[in-house]
């Protein structure tokens, strides 16, 4: 993992504090990149922005995941590393599915029949789009996610 200093933009009173951190596996000679920076806002407060293609998972970190939940899901990982058990976190908008290989997000509208709300549109010949509505990362990915992310706010605060 590479972590970079992105920014720093402000004055004493009002500063927004971005970090960029790059997490690049290789599966099957492919390199797959997870970027993400943390940011510290003083009207926003703490946030996270992630690439494209892990947008569900920033999603959950800054609505779904409280800043004081994170030392006992780290003490749950450690726990699922040597059990190899599998546990679901069901929030308002998004299920997080974690097993000692990997975090998979889900974003509840996956599972909305949205049949009858777009029957009025049939016209218009409207579809669900579901690009987004699910993301997934590597397990030792997912756990060093949320280590830098309580790194970040720790000493932040």
């Amino acid at each position: 993992m590479q972590a970079v200093l992105y920014g720093f933009i402000g004055t004493k009173q009002c500063s927004v504090v971005r970090f960029r951190y790059t997490n690049r596996v290789v599966l099957n000679n492919l390199e797959v990149t997870m970027e993400y920076q943390f940011i510290r806002d003083p009207i926003a407060g703490f946030r996270v922005k992630m690439s494209a293609e892990h947008e569900l998972v920033g999603r959950w970190l800054n609505d779904e995941l409280a800043h004081d939940a994170l030392p006992a899901l780290l003490a749950r990982l450690k726990e699922i590393k040597t059990t190899r058990d599998e546990f679901c976190l069901e929030g308002r908008e998004v299920r997080l599915i974690v097993s000692h290989q990997e975090a998979l997000f889900e974003a509840h509208d996956l599972y909305h029949d949205q049949t009858d709300a777009l029957s009025a549109f049939s016209d218009d010949a409207l579809a669900m789009e579901e690009h987004g509505l699910s993301a997934g990362c590597g397990f030792e990915d997912f756990e060093a996610l949320l280590q830098d992310w309580q790194e970040f706010i720790r000493r932040r605060r």
